[in-house]
């Protein structure tokens, strides 16, 4: 199947590793002319050459931190002056440390997810939304995670700021509709990747378990018996960023092996 993507120009934030990268290889595989964002300037160049070398796909790279207000324009605005125009905006941005409510008595851990997770997306999207318009419309996909259907437990952070991207996400669909602007969610379940690792030391050193023992429970418990692959996830967003897509808006999709036990 071809998804349309050919010569499309695609920003993926928080790219240098995990679901960004493996999304990114993906776009870049389908022909997409991919720019790939992080803050650490070595492993971006190092992440471009690898997506270079296995996709043959053209890749630039803008090095900042999506935490800091200006970037999210700067992202958008290298890549159009590079580029010339803007087609898709995959927005995501690393998780907040995990702990209970209990655990983040101040307003500083909040503010801070807050910032990095909603803030971030709304920054991209109103940077990007004129350059979309200007082309006709185009897709923003949102990477969440199945918290926003189920939130899980030890994740209180991430499971309040990624909540709120969906209704920001929502509401940008309806608006931008008429203007042929797409706005989707995709949430992952257990992909592994080193937010899964990382999640699952901090169970370990709470409760003293081995790491590996939790990893290998935690993929039992899901349906297909599994954690998915970041290229599989990967390749779930690049179709929701595709004109294959061209008639769906405003969902919110999961990408979990059938974790997710809710209806809607």
């Amino acid at each position: 199947m071809d998804l349309g993507l050919q010569g499309k120009v695609a920003i993926i934030a928080a790219s240098s590793k995990g679901l960004g990268r493996a999304t990114a290889t993906c776009l870049a595989r389908e022909g997409a002319l991919v720019t790939i964002n992080g803050r650490d300037a070595e492993r971006l160049a190092l992440t471009a050459a690898a997506i270079r070398e296995e996709t043959g796909g053209d890749v630039i790279e803008v090095v900042n931190d999506l935490a800091h207000p200006d970037s999210a324009q700067e992202l958008i605005e290298e890549t159009v002056r590079q580029r010339g125009g803007l087609d898709a905006l995959v927005c995501n941005a690393g998780g907040p440390p995990p702990g209970t409510f209990a655990s983040f008595p101040e307003d500083e851990p909040w503010l801070d997810a807050i910032n990095l997770n909603l803030m971030s997306a709304l920054r991209m999207s109103r940077a990007a939304i004129p350059h979309l318009k200007a082309r006709g419309g185009g897709s923003i996909t949102n990477i969440v995670s199945i918290s926003v259907k189920q939130p899980i437990p030890n994740l209180v952070l991430s499971n309040t700021a990624r909540t709120a991207v969906i209704g920001l996400a929502r509401s940008l669909a309806l608006e931008f509709a008429e203007q042929n602007i797409r706005v989707n969610n995709i949430c992952p379940g257990s992909i592994l990747t080193d937010r899964i690792r990382l999640i699952s030391q901090a169970e370990a050193d709470r409760t003293g378990e081995d790491l590996d023992a939790i990893i290998a429970r935690e993929a039992a418990a899901i349906p297909m018996g599994r954690h998915g692959t970041p290229e599989e996830f990967g390749q779930v967003v690049t179709f929701f960023a595709s004109p294959a897509a061209s008639y769906v808006t405003g969902v919110t999709v999961q990408v979990d092996g059938g974790t997710y036990k809710g209806l809607l």
